[in-house]
């Protein structure tokens, strides 16, 4: 049976110390909460009152509760007050020989059953455990921040950790209302290792200047859901603190793709460290703020912009597939002039009737009033001739993912479409350059990646080539606004943002299942709840297809030539099988 634990000690009262603290305190436990003195200690009480003075205004924690938390806390600067603590938490910061000497230093004060655990994200569990004349009674537990509000903790137990220690944290983190993931100790655990490499490549893709950071933010959050943009979210942990775990995972697992961005140094070099300090990769109204405040960087809102855009009224789109028929709708509701071409008049049809039970719907719903559903149906013209677009000012074409066919059409669009008429693809991941070397327009040529469903998503990317006319991008993109969506602009270059961002990340995720360190459900737990993320990476790439994952990390792997980003053998194997997700039935889970 679990060992009931009613007076922990805690050292270290930072934002993630305190954190625990108040964990601890609001379940009924009492806390013995350590600094290294007397300044600190003020300073920790101060961030506990601070978190649960603002849970008290938001309703999450009555006054009478508060102040009961309060009372089962009792804070000191001296480690000889945790001789009576049944369990203690390291949260000092992530440095292995502080955390070596906090350990050595309180192995001497608490009694010989008293459990050790260390809140490191990164750092050798081993290394600080045989700092102590007893590594048996030694775990990590780690939390996410902020503590009071992340429902996961990884248990990590290393080689030599004895069974009752790390069933007791692992009790101990249930009876607080977490959910309780126990992994080897390996650099980075589950979702720190999964979660960085991701934050990492992100900090590459800006400091290349391929995009704009708040591109970069607001591709992963529009187009994946992430409750956070990776490099707000980079600001948010502190970018010291995020190089420390990135050259820790570095100098273990050698993956280069761990190896800090250079910049990341850089900024902490100069102090910028993200929130805490008022500047990172945005720069912050002050310290410890979370408000962004413009600076040389902020870009210009579009409708700011120098340089002409082109007139769009009438537009043209090719398919008549989920996609085209979707891009049609959100076209012809923002009050455009919609052609919709498709290869067959049972093809019209059938998107004229998606197109019609869309709106119906809406309507019923309360989203769309009468009037505005019919006019945005008479709107819309179905046709099978290309030739139909020959007066139309941008052409967005939404046919199949094969380069072949699409260069066959870019070569009648451009026999066919005005000069200056935009051409827009909606590839997610061919080159846009190879559609537009198939015309003898290049520089009206741009990638126009909405996302599925088009009616819902907000993101688009607009994908400009190295012969991209400026003043076409600045149309895309004011067009975009126009519709009702976000745009965000890139290079032509495998994956995108999105993509690039997202599939190497669910690569990683589908190796650490290979190599058995943890299953695919504590995986999807640890990225949900402990990194907020709508779902976990083997439920998503589940729904997304294998096969289609597969494809898409191939074609990163031959853009990159980066051995990380080779694909997964499990992956491959699981598509060979035939094993390709929900819609076969089995995938890295078995449907119904």
């Amino acid at each position: 049976m679990a060992r009931e634990f009613s007076t922990v000690g805690v050292i270290g009262l930072g934002t993630m110390g305190a954190g625990i603290v108040e964990v601890f305190a609001r379940n009924g436990i009492d806390v013995v909460a350590v600094e290294v003195d007397d300044a600190a200690v003020e300073k920790g009480r101060g961030v506990l009152e601070h978190s649960t003075g603002r849970a008290v205004s938001r309703g999450k924690l009555t006054e009478a509760d508060a102040e009961a938390l309060h009372a089962r806390v009792r804070f000191t600067s001296g480690m000889e007050d945790l001789a009576d603590c049944q369990l203690v938490v390291e949260a000092v910061p992530e440095h292995l020989d502080l955390k070596k000497d906090v350990f050595a230093r309180l192995d001497a004060v608490v009694r010989p059953d008293a459990v050790l655990a260390t809140n490191t994200s990164s750092l050798s569990v081993t290394e600080i455990a045989v700092a102590t004349r007893n590594p048996k009674r030694v775990v990590g537990m780690h939390f996410f921040n902020p503590a009071p509000v992340l429902q996961f903790v990884e248990v990590v137990r290393t080689v030599v950790t004895e069974d009752e220690v790390f069933e007791d944290v692992k009790a101990l983190a249930q009876r607080l209302g977490k959910q309780p993931v126990v992994v080897g100790d390996k650099a980075g655990f589950i979702a720190n290792a999964l979660l960085f490499g991701y934050l990492n490549h992100a900090v590459s893709m800006f400091e290349s200047r391929y995009a704009s950071r708040e591109d970069i933010d607001a591709a992963m959050r529009l187009g994946c859901g992430y409750p956070m943009g990776p490099l707000a979210l980079m600001d948010l942990i502190g970018l010291d603190t995020a190089y420390e775990i990135l050259d820790t995972m570095y100098k273990q697992g050698r993956d280069r793709l761990h190896a800090p961005s250079p910049v990341i140094k850089q900024l902490v070099s100069a102090g910028l460290r993200g929130r805490k300090s008022g500047r990172g990769f945005y720069t912050y109204a002050e310290p410890g703020s979370s408000t962004v405040v413009d600076d040389a960087l902020t870009p210009k809102p579009t409708g700011d912009a120098t340089g002409a855009v082109r007139p769009v009224q009438r537009v043209g789109v090719v398919g008549s597939g989920t996609m085209a028929t979707g891009i049609v709708e959100v076209l012809a509701k923002a009050g455009l002039d919609v052609v919709c071409v498709a290869r067959t008049q049972s093809r019209v049809e059938a998107v004229q009737g998606a197109l019609e039970r869309s709106l119906e719907k809406a309507v019923q719903r309360g989203r769309l009033e009468e009037p505005a559903r019919d006019e945005a149906l008479r709107r819309v013209t179905g046709t099978t001739s290309l030739e139909a677009l020959a007066d139309v000012d941008l052409v967005v074409e939404a046919v199949v993912e094969d380069l072949g066919v699409k260069r066959a059409l870019f070569e009648n669009l451009d026999e066919i479409c005005k000069p200056g008429a935009i051409l827009a693809t909606t590839t997610s991941s061919l080159p846009v350059v190879e559609c537009a070397a198939a015309t003898k327009r290049p520089q009206d040529v741009v990638g126009m990646h909405f996302f599925n469903p088009a009616q819902v998503m907000q993101l688009v990317e607009v994908v400009h080539t190295v012969s991209t006319a400026d003043d076409v991008v600045s149309t895309v993109r004011r067009l975009c606004e126009r519709v009702g969506k976000h745009p965000v602009t890139c290079g032509d270059r495998a994956g995108f943002i999105v993509n690039a961002l997202l599939f190497p990340y669910l690569n990683d995720a589908v190796k650490m299942l290979e190599a058995n360190y943890a299953g695919a459900d504590d995986i999807d737990t640890a990225m949900k709840t402990g990194c907020g993320l709508p779902m976990g990476p083997f439920e998503l790439l589940d729904v997304v297809g294998l096969d289609v994952s597969l494809a898409i990390q191939r074609e990163l792997y031959l853009e990159f030539r980066e051995r990380g980003y080779a694909p997964a053998p499990l992956l491959e194997h699981l598509v060979t099988a035939g094993y390709l997700g929900r819609k076969t039935g089995r995938g890295f889970r078995t449907y119904a």
